[in-house]
C-alpha cells in the first residue's frame, strides 16, 4: 500500500472516530436535530416480536409521526405516549401513523407497551443508529444516570445495545410521504414534550404537501 493511501486511510479513521466521540460524549444541548424541510433519513429496525419497519414503505401508504422517547423507565415517556395512545384514533383519522423509537431492546419495548397501553409501533434503535442520523442522541450527567439506572431502574447498559448509556432528545418529527420533515417539536429539556393538539395542527397544515 502506498504512503499516499495509507495516510487517506489514516485520515479517514481519525474522523470517524471524532465522529463516534462527539456522538458518544456530547450533552443534550449539542443536539440540533435536522430541521424542517430537511430530508428524513430512511431507516428500517425491528418491533418487540422483531417483525421489521420500513420507513420508506410506510411512506407509500401515509405520512409517518415519529417520536423519540427514553425508555420505560422514564415517567415523562409514560405519560407522554400514554396521552398519544388516547387519542391515537384522532391522528390516524388525520391520515398519518405513529411510531415511537428508543435504543431500547425489543423485549423492554414490550414493557413499554404494557404501562402506556401503545397500540402503536415501538421501535429499537439498536446502535443508535437512527437517532444518530436525526441527530437527537446525546450522553446524560453523571448525576442524570444515577437517577435513571438506580432511582427509576432504567439500567441502561442491560436495555441499550452496548455500554455508553446515550439517549435520544424525546422529539417528535412528522414525515410527509414525500420523506420530507413537515414539523418537528424539539427540545433539550426532556420535560417539553409534542402535545396531541399541535401533532393534529401539524398533519392539517400540511397536508397539500403530501
Amino acid at each position: 500500500m502506498s504512503i499516499l493511501k495509507i495516510t487517506i486511510t489514516a485520515i479517514i479513521l481519525i474522523m470517524n472516530i471524532s465522529t463516534m466521540n462527539s456522538q458518544t460524549e456530547r450533552n443534550a444541548k449539542d443536539a440540533h436535530g435536522i430541521n424542517v424541510g430537511d430530508k428524513a433519513p430512511m431507516f428500517k429496525a425491528i418491533d418487540a416480536d422483531t417483525n421489521q419497519f420500513s420507513l420508506e414503505d410506510a411512506l407509500k401508504k401515509s405520512p409517518v409521526v415519529i417520536i423519540f422517547y427514553r425508555g420505560f423507565w422514564c415517567p415523562v415517556c409514560n405519560k407522554h405516549l400514554g396521552s398519544i395512545q388516547d387519542s391515537l384514533k384522532m391522528i390516524e383519522e388525520a391520515g398519518a401513523k405513529v411510531i415511537a423509537i428508543s435504543p431500547e431492546k425489543p423485549e423492554y419495548l414490550d414493557e413499554m407497551a404494557e404501562k402506556t397501553g401503545a397500540q402503536f409501533t415501538l421501535l429499537y434503535d439498536e446502535d443508535y443508529k437512527i437517532a444518530n442520523t436525526y441527530d437527537v442522541t446525546f450522553k446524560p450527567t453523571s448525576m442524570q444516570l444515577f437517577t435513571y439506572n438506580t432511582i427509576l431502574g432504567g439500567k441502561l447498559k442491560k436495555t441499550h445495545s452496548d455500554d455508553s448509556q446515550r439517549l435520544p432528545i424525546p422529539a417528535t418529527y412528522i414525515v410527509n410521504q414525500k420523506g420530507i420533515i413537515s414539523w418537528r417539536q424539539f427540545n433539550p429539556d426532556y420535560k417539553n414534550r409534542s402535545s396531541v393538539k399541535e401533532i393534529l395542527n401539524a398533519l392539517a397544515e400540511t397536508q397539500g404537501d403530501d
